[in-house]
């Protein structure tokens, strides 16, 4: 019963790669996956980043309108 199982689950995931027509989106959700568990991985050193480059960005606005 088990290799039974086993088989139909390997001509099901077959027939699934066969059909290229929703590869596109698996590919597509799979990269979108990867780059989200990236950013939770390293969400401190993205926001840092953001932090420094908008303080900056102030900084300089600054200089270019001191009074506002």
């Amino acid at each position: 019963m088990n290799a039974y199982v086993t088989e139909v689950m390997k001509n099901k995931a077959a027939a699934l790669w066969k059909e290229e027509e929703g590869l596109g989106t698996l590919e597509l959700i799979l990269i979108i996956g990867v780059i989200i568990i990236i950013a939770l991985i390293f969400k401190k050193q993205i926001t840092a980043l953001i932090t420094s480059l908008l303080s900056k960005v102030d900084t300089k606005s600054n200089e270019f309108f001191p009074n506002s």
